[in-house]
């Protein structure tokens, strides 16, 4: 249906993060693009946070990104230009974090402003990590906490203090590039990051047509307290919903579960942590490595099993 050659080994098909595509025996180049409307009101970290996002999906397939290109989407009749600059200056505040170049873009005038970037990374063709590359008895380990997305409703609704949404800020800003470096030195099988379709929705995505299942136990994710809070004011967006009501059939053990708890487990996260899936012996020595290089969670969710094969099972403990 859709054009394609031999070099390509990560394409449409397999609706992985990025596109993958075979330059040599020892390169490869990582392709990807995505953009959104702002999450946070300030435009300089609004640009922080798009970049970082935008950089994660080369992060998650054990690529370096090298070079991006804007994409702008601005309302000219409505935000003065200073707001423009702004978002510009905090991306490329984010791509020289990341040591990556920026090298163009485009922009359109829109009713509603949106940015993002186009990316492209480096990688060996042997070494790309795919989505539904699990094994059997590898452990589950995911870097960042859940919960940024009903604490973002929070925040739109101005029901959230300032330190909250300047900590939620400084996390989705956070590249996944240590995780990303750390997990290149252990035998990495499978890895995806967690962004709109939140936890166990990624984590199914995984799961579906890899031959295997996976068990997670509850207690052991990582939540920010108080998305548990504003969790239980019903705060929740639409998307973690909409993500339960798509992804629940592949999921044994809801039920057993706070309503609240389940909930979030499905919460659309915006630049959120990698979720990565590795052999149990070299795994647990992963996750020290990841706190020991700075990276602020490095939690142990759960493992892949034979069986169910293609379902998830959430254990309350």
């Amino acid at each position: 249906m859709f054009p394609t050659d031999e070099n390509v080994l990560v394409g449409l098909e397999k609706a992985d993060d990025a596109g993958v595509y075979k330059v040599s025996d020892q390169l490869a180049l990582i392709q990807t693009v995505d953009f959104f409307t702002p999450i946070v009101d300030d435009p300089y970290w609004f640009g922080q946070i798009a970049a970082a996002n935008a950089l994660s999906d080369v992060y998650a397939m054990g690529g370096v990104p090298k070079t991006a290109m804007n994409l702008v989407a601005f309302p000219l009749k409505e935000m003065d230009l200073s707001v423009f600059r702004s978002v510009i200056e905090g991306g490329i505040a984010k791509l020289r974090e990341a040591e990556v170049v920026l090298i163009g873009g485009h922009s359109v005038e829109d009713k509603e402003l949106k940015y993002g970037l186009s990316v492209t990374g480096f990688i060996h063709p042997d070494r790309v990590l795919t989505k539904k590359n699990l094994r059997p008895g590898d452990r589950l380990i995911l870097t960042k906490p859940l919960g940024t997305g009903v604490i973002n409703t929070a925040i739109k609704a101005d029901m959230a203090p300032p330190e909250l949404v300047e900590r939620v800020t400084r996390l989705m800003a956070t590249l996944n590039r240590k995780a990303a470096e750390v997990m290149a030195h252990y035998p990495v099988h499978a890895c995806t990051d967690i962004t709109g379709f939140g936890f166990l929705g990624h984590l199914a995505e995984m799961v579906e047509g890899s031959g295997f299942g996976a068990v997670v136990q509850a207690s052991r994710i990582p939540i920010l307290p108080e998305a548990i809070e504003y969790g239980s004011m019903g705060l929740f967006p639409a998307g973690a919903y909409r993500n339960k009501a798509f992804r629940a059939c592949m999921v044994d053990g809801l039920s057993e579960l706070d309503p609240v708890l389940s909930d979030l487990l499905f919460d659309p996260q915006t630049s959120g942590g990698l979720l990565i899936s590795a052999p149990a012996g070299p795994a647990e020595e992963l996750a020290s490595a990841l706190l020991q290089e700075g990276v602020d969670c490095a939690a142990l969710v759960g493992e892949i099993v034979p069986e169910p094969v293609g379902r998830i099972v959430v254990e309350a403990s």
